[in-house]
């Protein structure tokens, strides 16, 4: 099935690094700046979700976390944050295609 998949990123500056965690699948990286983290969280996320459908867990996976399958692209992205956040921490949502592995690296 192809679908899209909403993703909520938060980020914090740690020291002299940024981590970077995917709230709805739990995963996490970390980058030198900002910018690398973002990077690596969406290379991570695309992964998991990629071994998700390769290993056939998908379902199972999204249906105990509460992830919702969209079968056409949502026309926007809320963020689910957890409050309060400090001003060393922000969050991100994004957008993910799902099912196509064309589509899952841009």
């Amino acid at each position: 099935m192809r679908g899209y998949v909403k993703l909520t990123y938060k980020f914090r500056k740690e020291g002299r690094k940024w981590t970077a965690h995917c709230e709805e699948l739990g995963t996490a990286t970390f980058g030198p700046t900002l910018l690398e983290a973002q990077k690596r969280i969406v290379e991570a996320t695309l992964l998991h979700l990629n071994t998700l459908e390769d290993v056939g867990e998908r379902k199972r996976f999204f249906k105990e976390n509460g992830i919702k399958l969209y079968l056409t692209k949502p026309k926007t992205k809320q963020i689910r944050a957890n409050l309060p956040l400090d001003r060393m921490t922000f969050m991100q949502s994004d957008i993910q295609p799902i099912g196509r592995r064309d589509f899952l690296f841009k």
